[in-house]
């Protein structure tokens, strides 16, 4: 097992050996035994020695005074050395398997609706997308837009940044009115036709009912079902009558109450056929949940591997161990020799 403290630049110092920083202990142990048991500090080197009155103070009895401090210094770096310190460095890796989903949003301009407070169901619809792909950061995500045709505006990417921008972008109109909800699934199909992940989703968000297109949505469903693609199918729309805008003869908007026409039981066929769920959202905080739902239900294999690679230190210390141990011997035997 191994003891830890971190070092001054925030990693880790692991030592293999611990239980040699035990001998850091001789080092107040030597400083008891010098107190109890001084040594001489009658040195010479020549007789001229003795005739100073300062002698004390010369540069010779300074440097056998510290003996004992750099011998405490060499037991210190020899404990250190002992114990093998090691830098330890966390390294992670990460394997995820991603899921590849394409959003396919209804344009037509019933998405106008007022139902959806304090925005419309096309605002409400862009910003509940948007949080859904900023939480799926290891996955590809694509956009395919659709009314009376179907439009890929986003191919399969982890650009997150660009598809975002790109669903920004998106409004009411820039496909003529109509509501192509087949054409929408085989669009979005194609974009998961050649992908090689092993969960592919397609979230289609619709406040109508099919009413023009050239495939109907249960046969779009079934080729989807046939490449292993789930659909999760969005009703989008209060129950009953909702709020439409419209220009009257002088160009002024005003709201007029038009039914909700959402065709559940066709969307909720799809769904099943693919082995997806349907869903309705009546309400914002509704939106909000079912996203929510889907994370949830969809969520990426994310497998973490950590391990800890380590670089011996214990040269150091031992280095300096032996050059202070150095120092403490030619000191005491050679340059300043004590009386025998």
């Amino acid at each position: 097992m191994f003891s830890s403290v971190k070092d001054i630049f925030g990693g880790s110092i692991d030592f293999a050996n611990p239980w040699a920083l035990l001998f850091l202990l001789l080092v107040p142990f030597g400083y008891w035994l010098m107190k109890r048991f001084p040594r001489a500090t009658m040195l010479y080197t020549v007789t001229r020695r003795f005739k100073k009155p300062n002698q004390g103070k010369s540069f010779r009895v300074s440097l056998w005074r510290s003996v004992p401090h750099l011998w405490a210094i060499a037991i210190v770096l020899f404990s250190l050395a002992a114990a093998r310190p090691q830098a330890g460095q966390n390294i992670e890796k990460v394997y995820t398997q991603g899921i590849d989903i394409v959003m396919t949003l209804d344009i037509s301009s019933s998405m106008y609706a007022v139902d959806f407070k304090p925005k419309n169901r096309i605002q409400a619809a862009k910003i509940e997308a948007a949080n859904f792909i900023e939480g799926r950061e290891n996955d590809r995500i694509g956009l395919v837009i659709f009314a009376s045709k179907a439009f890929p505006q986003c191919p399969l990417t982890i650009d997150h940044n660009v598809l975002l921008e790109l669903l920004k972008q998106v409004d009411i109109g820039m496909i003529d009115d109509g509501t192509a909800i087949g054409d929408a699934i085989i669009t979005a199909g194609n974009r998961l036709r050649k992908s090689k992940a092993k969960s592919k989703v397609i979230i289609l968000l619709t406040d109508g009912r099919n009413n023009c297109g050239r495939i109907d949505p249960e046969t779009a469903a079934q080729a989807c079902a046939a490449i292993g693609a789930k659909i999760y199918a969005i009703g989008m729309g209060k129950r009953g009558k909702a709020l439409y805008p419209m220009k009257d003869t002088f160009g002024n908007t005003r709201y007029v109450p038009m039914d909700v026409e959402i065709d559940e039981q066709t969307l909720r066929e799809i769904a099943d056929a693919t082995g997806g769920k349907y869903f309705r959202a009546t309400d914002t905080k509704k939106l909000h949940k079912i996203y929510q739902e889907i994370d949830k239900m969809e969520k990426t294999k994310i497998e973490v591997k950590r391990y800890k690679r380590y670089k011996e230190l214990f040269q150091f210390p031992l280095f300096l161990g032996f050059l202070f141990s150095a120092m403490a011997i030619v000191i005491e035997y050679i340059i300043v020799r004590p009386i025998p």
